[in-house]
């Protein structure tokens, strides 16, 4: 089952890593000024870190435990509450 996942991975960054490259090449090519280029760059950049650090936050706040209660165990006492 590991190995399913390692490929499930690989296969996951391959995909992405040619959709970067793909619109990497498609804005380089386009014809449009240098400067237009450079700010859409600049732009989707921003965009991508500010997406980033927004599933970053939720991923986060899905993992933490919800309860933060402290950490009861029962000693063997008959006057366990």
């Amino acid at each position: 089952m590991s190995c399913n996942n390692d490929n499930t991975a690989a296969a996951l960054i391959a995909f992405v890593s040619g959709a970067v490259i793909g619109v990497a090449a498609a804005l380089l090519l386009a014809p449009a000024p240098g400067c237009e280029v450079r700010e859409k760059l600049s732009g989707l950049g921003e965009t991508a870190a500010e997406r980033m650090k927004r599933l970053a936050r939720e991923a986060k706040f899905k993992v933490t435990p919800r309860s933060k209660g402290g950490n009861y165990e029962y000693d063997g006492g008959d006057a366990w509450i």
